[in-house]
């Protein structure tokens, strides 16, 4: 293995990273704009307000999200994995 396999390795694990994280991420920042508008809007200002609807939103897309993330990381691994001659 040379370097630039691996540098490729490197870049492919990366993108499934950032791939894979990102619809977490994107439900928690929509939830976390959302109540902060609901907290500017009312004048709430409770910090803890926040925690449960990112703790939620972020749930709710593991749960429709999950199964593509799986098969993304599963593929990476196989690819992977099955690159690796035989000795």
């Amino acid at each position: 293995m040379n370097q630039t396999e691996i540098l490729e390795l490197g870049r492919q694990a990366m993108m499934i990273a950032l791939q894979t994280c990102m619809p977490i991420l994107l439900f928690g920042l929509v939830a976390g704009v959302l109540v902060s508008v609901f907290q500017a809007v009312t004048q709430i200002q409770e910090m803890t307000l926040t925690y449960i609807p990112k703790l939620l939103a972020g749930a709710l897309a593991l749960v429709l999200f999950g199964g593509w993330m799986l098969n993304q990381l599963v593929d990476f691994t196989s690819r992977t994995l099955g690159g690796i001659p035989p000795r």
